[in-house]
């Protein structure tokens, strides 16, 4: 086989032995008396499967990268840095690595989690510069914009979290140079634009045979986030909220995507694009742009929806029909309050909550450490707390919460500080359940897709741009289209930016996005806007604004002298 190796530490490539971590991009070929013992279909494979994949056995035991491989992949490593620290979600167990700094906002340069993404970016990166290196000219010219467009997203989540990149675009020794700010936006958007036309039509892959590749609609998708976020990237030299309406248009005027509204089987349109079957469901297959393809047997991974699904469980709880529980993430009382303002929970008062608990369990002669999910659902239809019940309280489809007594008493909000997963109301957005009602693959590992891009973020970004455009009859009417799928009682009347945000909020919680979107509208380290524990304090203290982008890992700036500390880092 081949061996590939960065001058610091060896890495792991498709069915390659070296393994370790990628510390930047510079990585080259070191053994001339060996030759690709893989086919072309493979590589390919590969590149794609660096976003649902850790490494080359899965779950453990031959990662891509050093350290804790469940921590590494693609999806995990941009959640946790673009969730925990939102107004959305908390994670329950503070004392694990280095989860206190990153929920406070009091990172620094030394963060472990910081790194994982850094080098899990430069790690899918310099995989795609080999693929790009090696297969110009020999593939078809769309297959390579395919992995043009991964790398291209790679590089947008660089600009996204930190501001800047180890930038290369070669395949060789060389230590990579910086490339930052207005400088990347460019270097992405023109990038785009060279790949674009190469690439199949828009929705071309958004079919049972091909599902999970990149088509045209894939790169419009991300070109217009990228222009979105275009003030933020360039530090306002750049303003492209007309562009990224243009894109909008030019993904919803081709009709190959349409959103998911039609109920089956009991299932709201919301819910089916978070099932298991979400790659074989038209339903949810016409709203999703763009997946990263998950399988029980085939994908095995601590990270994507295993984590979402596992992660957002308790044993006991509802229609999981999970083994492996982790009970780790659960909303903040602000995420609730997006769909139920007064807060008007049973968990509001935890005394009463508690005592409402103790009593049914009596009267009804049940032991709390063997009830059954019938027992559960009976009882929280008499306590309160199921998710049918806070859907309808709601008024929203996407309210997928559950405040009920599955594994014991949930609190609205934690007391004072992080303690366990029962601090908050759980959540149940994602699930590895099947609309048919099939078996899944595995009990412990997910089937479900992550829908990366979808159609709903094609509406909303459009109400976005138009709005900052001043079409604020434009942008209302996309913001209703997803309230109406929604069955939302309360339709928005009219539009602001804060009613914009609270959609965003609404329709992508606990999608990995909530940071970028608070950054662009200036709320994430802002003191005008509060949320529990933002900044570490239970009531929320805004904090300095140097935390709105990520520094570089300090082992990074040791090792490449190209490479330049973000400021106050």
């Amino acid at each position: 086989m081949k061996h590939i190796i960065l001058k610091s530490a060896a890495l792991a490539l498709i069915s390659m032995a070296a393994v370790s971590c990628a510390d930047d991009l510079n990585i080259s070929p070191i053994d001339p008396q060996t030759s690709p013992s893989y086919k072309v279909e493979e590589l390919l494979a590969k590149q794609y499967g660096t976003l649902g994949l850790t490494g080359q056995k899965g779950p453990d035991g031959n990662g891509d990268m050093s350290g804790d491989e469940g921590e590494s992949g693609f999806y995990r490593t941009v959640f946790n840095l673009n969730e925990l620290n939102s107004d959305e979600v908390l994670w329950a167990w503070q004392d694990n690595p280095d989860i206190m700094p990153i929920t406070n906002m009091a990172w620094t340069s030394a963060s472990q989690r910081v790194n994982w993404c850094y080098q899990r970016l430069a790690y899918d990166i310099t995989l795609h510069n080999q693929f790009i290196s090696e297969q110009t000219g020999k593939l078809p010219d769309d297959e390579v914009a395919e992995v043009r467009f991964l790398r291209c997203l790679n590089y947008y989540h660089f600009l996204d979290l930190f501001h800047k990149a180890p930038f290369k675009v070669e395949f060789n020794g060389d230590l990579p140079t910086e490339k930052s700010g207005v400088d990347l936006y460019k270097w992405i958007d023109e990038e785009l634009t060279a790949i674009e036309p190469l690439m199949k039509n828009v929705g071309a892959y958004c079919n049972a045979k091909n599902f999970g590749r990149a088509d045209r609609g894939a790169a419009f998708a991300l070109h217009a986030r990228l222009a979105l976020n275009a003030m933020v990237y360039t530090d306002g030299q750049i303003n492209d909220y007309k562009k990224a309406k243009d894109y909008c248009d030019s993904i919803l005027n081709s009709h190959a995507y349409d959103l998911c509204r039609a109920e089956k089987n009991g299932y709201t349109g919301y819910q089916q694009l978070f099932m298991a079957d979400n790659d074989e469901n038209p339903e949810a297959m016409q709203e999703i742009i763009f997946p990263i393809r998950q399988d029980g047997l085939k994908t095995r991974n601590h990270g994507a929806t295993t984590m979402l699904i596992n992660g957002t469980r308790c044993g006991g709880m509802p229609y999981f029909y999970q083994n492996n529980p982790w009970q780790c993430v659960f909303a903040r009382k602000n995420l609730v309050g997006k769909f139920i303002p007064t807060l008007d929970l049973p968990n509001a008062d935890n005394k009463a909550c508690t005592d409402a608990y103790k009593k049914y369990l009596s009267d009804n002669q049940l032991d709390a450490g063997s009830l059954s999910e019938a027992d559960i659902i009976a009882m929280d239809q008499v306590l309160g707390g199921s998710t049918a019940e806070l859907v309808s309280k709601a008024g929203d489809d996407r309210a997928l919460f559950y405040a009920g007594y599955a594994g014991g008493v949930r609190r609205l909000e934690p007391d004072k500080s992080i303690k366990n997963f029962f601090d908050g109301v759980s959540i149940v957005k994602w699930s590895n359940v099947r609309t048919d009602g099939g078996q899944v693959h595995d009990q412990n590992f997910c089937d479900t897709d992550v829908p990366l891009f979808r159609l709903a973020e094609i509406y909303l970004t459009r109400a976005e741009a138009n709005y900052r455009l001043g079409y604020k009859d434009a942008a209302l009417a996309d913001i209703k289209v997803l309230q109406q799928r929604a069955h939302r009682t309360n339709v928005a009347k009219s539009v602001s930016l804060n009613v914009i945000l609270d959609e965003w909020c609404r329709e992508f919680y606990l999608e990995g996005r909530r940071r970028s979107d608070l950054v662009r509208f200036g709320l994430y380290t802002s003191s005008q806007y509060l949320w529990s524990f933002k900044g570490g304090q239970p009531n929320g203290v805004g904090v300095d604004s140097h935390y709105n982008i990520y520094p570089i890992p300090a082992n990074e700036i040791s090792g490449n002298p190209n490479l330049h500390q973000n400021p106050n880092y």
